[in-house]
């Protein structure tokens, strides 16, 4: 009898570890990383420069380190990045400007999925130029330029102070390229 018992209690007990799970056993959902940044605040910059824009309260303007007037760059030390922005004064060199410009852009084709350009103008300012969107592993995901053709030109671009990594910076590359977009429309010519 206590044999019976045994195999009927080791029965009893298999179907109920069988039948007790009942659901389907799903794997847990890779969780994903929530990037936020402030909303943009943007104040003008004063300087002495032929030229004027707004800057993000976010970032930090230093002076670049070369020795060059009315050169800046734009710090968000949360993000790893930098704005360089460059002024040249045009001296019968408008094309030459345009080019380098330009060229800097198509040096980063090499690790670009693709380049988006946006003429950008703004008859009533004078400020005329091109806005890049660089999409894919290339060291600088936004580039400008700005000119008035005749007296001022402006170039400015973004880099990450880590490996490019498209998918990984692409919450910063928006928040910086909407940044970029509105330095674009913000600026002014003094002169």
């Amino acid at each position: 009898m206590k044999k019976k018992t045994y195999k009927l209690f080791g029965i009893a007990l298999a179907s109920l570890l069988l039948f007790s799970c009942g659901g389907e056993i799903l794997p847990k959902p890779k969780g994903m990383l929530r990037l936020s940044y402030p909303s943009p605040k943007y104040k003008e910059v004063v300087s002495a420069c032929p030229y004027s824009f707004e800057k993000n309260d976010f970032s930090k303007l230093q002076r670049a380190q070369r020795n060059r007037k009315c050169w800046y760059n734009l710090e968000y030390k949360k993000l790893k990045a930098t704005m360089y922005i460059s002024y040249y004064q045009v001296r019968n060199n408008l094309d030459s400007l345009l080019r380098d410009a330009q060229n800097l852009t198509q040096e980063h084709v090499i690790k670009a999925d693709g380049i988006l350009q946006e003429p950008f103008v703004d008859p009533e300012n004078e400020v005329y130029g091109m806005f890049y969107e660089v999409s894919g592993d290339a060291a600088s995901q936004s580039q400008f330029y700005l000119t008035d053709s005749v007296r001022h030109f402006v170039v400015g671009s973004i880099y990450f102070k880590v490996k490019p990594n498209y998918d990984s910076i692409l919450p910063a590359a928006d928040y910086l390229r909407n940044d970029m977009r509105h330095l674009m429309e913000s600026l002014r010519w003094k002169e």
